[in-house]
């Protein structure tokens, strides 16, 4: 059984490299970290990674990234496989200065149409059941209810990704064929009608970590003259796709459909009110 160690707070630098360099950055990173749970046994240690990207009618989050608001958020939904039976991951990626804050609660595939129209969420929906995860699927569920957000762009690339032993404190990834469409339903597939290529012929090189840069990664940058840029999948998705594209829907979706909508009534916030508390600040 694959072991999560998605990193909950961390620093994110990001750099866009050519191919050539791609490569000699890789060989240099696997003299320190090993392929990350998804990509052991894959070819050159890379893996598909699929989002749903869900936003409100005028894009608020959208906006939030490209007015450069130090303290935003996005809402997500990432997958990896068509498997019915494989856990999708609620995610909320949030940005407070200069760190990073990731909630992610694993949910079962068969629940995420139900909770896309306005169903309440239960601890049934959970792949199995952890209470920060609950937490975390409930702050997911607040944030789309306050502001009805909706599906409207599916994002994938191929991933090659590195992680450090233990905890998984140090993290490197480099993502390639990076695409986009508008999606406003909630099917989850890993396919594609016409999507746009973005960032085409470059390679997204990402360095993470939880506390300091590590020795050998500062002397990687200064090796390898990495310049930090930014690289905003789901924001260059948008632009490349035009915002009227995203913004529209196409499929009648209606937020709070579901007769158990949470956009009328929501007891289980009320009920998740001592645990949130007995979770802490930190929520670890």
């Amino acid at each position: 059984m694959k072991v999560d160690r998605a990193q909950r707070q961390r620093r994110e630098i990001k750099y866009i490299i050519p191919e050539d360099k791609a490569r000699a950055v890789s060989a240099h990173v696997n003299s320190y970290l090993d392929p990350d749970e998804n990509a052991v046994g894959k070819v050159n240690n890379s893996y598909e990674v699929q989002t749903l990207y869900l936003d409100t009618n005028d894009l608020m989050t959208y906006h939030a990234a490209a007015n450069g608001w130090r303290n935003r958020f996005k809402l997500r939904i990432r997958y990896y496989e068509d498997d019915p039976e494989a856990p999708v991951f609620f995610e909320i990626k949030r940005r407070i200065n200069e760190g990073i804050i990731k909630q992610r609660a694993r949910v079962k595939r068969e629940a995420v149409k139900a909770l896309l129209v306005g169903a309440s969420p239960s601890p049934e929906h959970l792949y199995s059941w952890k209470p920060q995860q609950w937490a975390d699927l409930l702050d997911f569920w607040q944030l789309v209810e306050k502001l009805e957000a909706a599906p409207r762009l599916h994002n994938a690339y191929l991933r090659e990704a590195y992680v450090s032993g233990g905890k998984g404190d140090v993290r490197v990834t480099m993502d390639r064929n990076v695409r986009a469409e508008p999606e406003f339903g909630g099917e989850l597939s890993t396919k594609f009608l016409k999507p746009v290529e973005i960032f085409a012929g470059v390679v997204i090189l990402e360095l993470k970590f939880t506390e300091r840069m590590p020795t050998w990664m500062i002397e990687m940058v200064r090796g390898f003259d990495l310049k930090s840029t930014g690289a905003a999948k789901y924001g260059d998705g948008v632009e490349a796709l035009g915002h009227s594209r995203v913004a529209r829907r196409l499929t009648g979706f209606q937020w709070g459909a579901s007769e158990t909508s949470a956009a009328t009534s929501a007891p289980w916030l009320d009920a998740s009110a001592a645990l949130r508390e007995s979770l802490g600040p930190n929520r670890q």
